[in-house]
């Protein structure tokens, strides 16, 4: 649980490095609550028949605009983690192939050791080279 809450703890720290882990757990928190937030207002018999549905929308945009900034600082250290510019992140507005390109770069691992963003999140102080 610690993973997923992580970037809501370094909310606007847009340096450093994250782990693949971190940024998958963060997004498969996000993934479940967008599903049950979905699951809640969207059901064919909705939780009050009264209810508006541009509530249900409103809830789904507030919770998306306190989401952007973690997801963006938890892509721009993954782009550390690899060793590559922050700037990276805007490969997503490319249409149709933006998202895809992104999404393969989170999936790869990043530099071991430490790089010029930082240590090595996943054994931080141990270099590398001295065990090959």
């Amino acid at each position: 649980m610690d993973w997923m809450v992580l970037p809501y703890r370094r909310y606007f720290d847009f340096s450093g490095r994250s782990r693949r882990k971190e940024y998958w757990m963060f997004t498969l928190l996000q993934i479940l609550i967008v599903a049950t937030i979905a699951l809640l207002f969207f059901s064919p018999e909705p939780l009050d028949a009264d209810e508006p549905p541009i509530f249900s929308f409103g809830i789904i945009v507030i919770y998306a605009l306190f989401n952007f900034i973690p997801s963006l600082a938890v892509q721009v250290r993954r782009f550390h983690d690899q060793d590559m510019s922050g700037w990276f992140v805007l490969l997503g507005f490319i249409p149709y192939i933006g998202g895809l390109i992104v999404l393969i770069f989170m999936a790869m691992g990043g530099t071991r050791g430490p790089n010029k963003y930082g240590e090595d999140p996943k054994q931080p102080g141990i270099n590398p080279e001295v065990f090959s």
